[in-house]
């Protein structure tokens, strides 16, 4: 049976010469302990020709793979940034319903004061016009009282030159 260990660094620049090592029984151990120790020739042109196939046969699905997932990731960051404008905008519209809400409020309460300096302005008339007549009585009540002290002066003077004289003698 034979095992293929490399024996050094190989270079992948130059190929190696078709020369057949032997391991030592030391490298031998050291490479498998429960493989009892037997001669491993190793063909350093076999080992990179293997090597090139494996690395031809995978390559090519590992650098697919490769540049698969560097879309995927460069999509994840493009929709992650997406989803963080759509946030950004959820929150502007919630901040605009709260504007919104905060001038509709605004808003009755303006037609609130409205309505309130209206009945100000109809109470003030009110009380005006009230005043003007409270005066417009007062006025008249102090004519009638005036007329009715004139009058009873008129009474009282009437009275006094019906009063008899007595004639003076002469």
């Amino acid at each position: 049976m034979e095992r293929m260990k490399d024996e050094g660094p190989s270079s992948q620049d130059e190929p190696s010469h078709f020369e057949d090592a032997q391991l030592s029984a030391e490298d031998r151990i050291s490479v498998e302990s429960s493989v009892p120790v037997e001669n491993v020739f190793i063909d350093k042109e076999a080992v990179y020709k293997l090597t090139e196939g494996l690395l031809s046969h995978y390559l090519p699905g590992l650098q697919n793979s490769k540049r698969t997932l560097q879309e995927l990731t460069q999509n994840q960051l493009i929709l992650l940034d997406t989803l963080d404008q759509e946030v950004t905008k959820f929150r502007e519209c919630n901040t605009l319903l709260d504007l919104n809400s905060l001038f509709t409020e605004a808003k009755v309460y303006h037609n609130k004061l409205v309505n309130i300096r209206k009945e100000m302005i109809l109470i003030h008339e009110r009380t005006t016009k009230l005043k003007k007549r409270a005066l417009k009585l007062q006025q008249h009540k102090q004519k009638e009282a005036l007329e009715r002290e004139h009058q009873r002066e008129k009474e009282l003077e009437r009275e006094r030159q019906l009063i008899a004289k007595p004639a003076k003698r002469t």
